[in-house]
């Protein structure tokens, strides 16, 4: 099974209109996140959801607890992606391209993206950063995500999306989106995100400019999830660069 018989793969761009991007630019920059309310709608969530147990669509299974990232586990999908993954990938991208410029210009960082997800690919691709990283994850009662980043190679686009597929109160209880920042020669803040079903979360993967008296300075980014205390919790991730 490599696509969804979904309406929201032909209208993924569409659906993107109706968010005030100069809003979430203003959000990003003042505060690394921010939030897309509804982009998918529960029956699309249930989909994605349930394409977890296909094993024949994803490249790879990581169990947390292996490797000290947490409790629960997800898996990345293998090219060619669902149809929904896919077009939400590549209709979200250019529109976060203006801010990912902008604060590599702010942070004094030379790379500057293009316009389009699939030259931002074939760059990738270039320095071997071949496998696909969209992921699904999955966790029950008990789980969390440590903090941490997802860098994988030398080419990073610094913002991604996680979109939470089950509802919170229903389908599980705590599991709240963490997200954590530390600026230099101060304690750490972190943010814990509102996410209902169906709502999308954009924010930093690695690093954001902060403007200070002597101009912008750079400050490092974390996210995971609490501990859930029951319940089953999905969410979609999309990160737009490849990994090694």
């Amino acid at each position: 099974m490599n696509a969804m018989p979904d309406a929201m793969t032909d209208d993924a761009a569409a659906r993107l209109q109706v968010f005030d991007w100069a809003d979430v630019a203003d959000d990003l920059d003042a505060q690394g996140f921010a939030m897309l309310e509804a982009l998918l709608s529960p029956r699309e969530c249930l989909d994605l959801a349930s394409l977890y147990a296909d094993e024949a669509i994803f490249r790879s299974r990581v169990v947390m607890g292996r490797h000290g990232f947490g409790r629960g586990e997800y898996q990345y999908f293998a090219y060619p992606l669902p149809d929904t993954v896919a077009s939400l990938r590549g209709a979200i991208y250019p529109r976060l391209v203006p801010v990912a410029n902008r604060w590599n210009a702010a942070m004094g960082i030379d790379v500057r993206y293009p316009d389009s997800h699939a030259a931002f690919l074939a760059r990738c691709h270039g320095a071997g950063q071949r496998r696909p990283t969209p992921l699904l994850l999955q966790y029950g009662a008990g789980d969390y995500n440590c903090l941490h980043q997802d860098l994988y190679g030398e080419h990073v686009f610094p913002l991604q999306v996680a979109i939470l597929l089950s509802e919170p109160g229903r389908d599980f209880s705590g599991g709240e989106f963490v997200l954590t920042e530390q600026r230099p020669r101060m304690q750490s803040r972190a943010d814990v995100v509102p996410l209902r079903q169906g709502d999308a979360v954009v924010f930093a993967v690695h690093q954001r400019p902060v403007r200070g008296t002597r101009g912008s300075y750079r400050v490092n980014l974390r996210h995971g999830v609490s501990r859930l205390r029951s319940g089953h919790r999905h969410t979609l991730g999309i990160i737009f660069h490849d990994a090694t």
